[in-house]
């Protein structure tokens, strides 16, 4: 298994695509810290990849919390002695368009979405470092990459800044042994898109942007984020990875 003996941090991880990818690792061998705020949701999925014969456990993470990421990274050094991987996947999108969106709407996602990843790297890298290197994966979107007419402002934004963040980290810390890589869907077919989807329209103009004609499956991205943790993508290193399905190379 490409994960075998790699203790993996991965936020937002509850439910949706941060527990498909929990599960993933799990299944390549590596042992998961399943974070998230939402306590009932994530000690579930923790317990499922257990149920599955993985290694998993839950950790209450406020991502935008210093305080947080230094009791979570305390408790990976005490427990585990070693952090392999992190995966910044929390993230929020408060659909408001600039002109009416609210300054308090702006500064939850400025919070969430690029202090989170921020203050997660920030104390991560002491201990990579100490484990010989380590695998950051910084969950991005197409919104990274290009200005998306279907997407309010503010998102483009917070993902626009993760994936420059990304790049930055990936030239300092490479010395280090430490990767830093984005992965940039386009959208996925979660609960929350299928209830968006009720509009007819709507789902028209997702799924004709898409050269391969579908969405992206939380697999689809699981898969990706995966092989960029592995070691198999031991030279990969400040890529920004489109999982889109083609809609970026028009």
């Amino acid at each position: 298994m490409k994960l075998e003996n790699k203790v993996a941090i991965i936020t937002g991880a509850a439910q949706g695509l941060g527990a498909a990818i929990a599960q993933r690792f799990a299944q390549d061998g590596a042992t998961v810290l399943v974070c998230d705020m939402n306590v009932e949701p994530g000690t579930a999925t923790a317990a499922g990849i257990v149920d599955a014969g993985g290694k998993a456990c839950f950790r209450k993470l406020d991502v935008t919390r210093e305080a947080d990421w230094i009791s979570l990274m305390e408790s990976v050094r005490n427990e585990f002695g070693r952090l392999d991987i992190l995966v910044n996947n929390a993230a929020i999108n408060i659909r408001e368009t600039i002109e009416v969106m609210q300054e308090k709407n702006l500064d939850a996602m400025l919070a969430v979405n690029v202090k989170g990843p921020f203050l997660g790297i920030k104390h991560a890298i002491p201990l990579m470092r100490a484990s010989g290197g380590g695998s950051i994966i910084n969950m991005s979107s197409i919104c990274g990459l290009v200005g998306h007419k279907f997407t309010p402002e503010a998102y483009t934004v917070t993902k626009g800044a993760l994936t420059l963040m990304t790049k930055t980290i990936g030239v300092r810390y490479a010395k280090d042994n430490i990767r830093c890589n984005s992965i940039h869907p386009s959208t996925v077919n979660t609960p929350l898109v299928q209830e968006l989807f009720k509009d007819p329209e709507r789902k028209k103009e997702r799924l004709g942007e898409v050269p391969l004609g579908r969405l992206a499956t939380v697999q689809d991205v699981a898969n990706s984020a995966a092989f960029l943790a592995s070691d198999e993508a031991a030279f990969l290193n400040g890529v920004a990875l489109p999982v889109d399905g083609g809609l970026v190379a028009y």
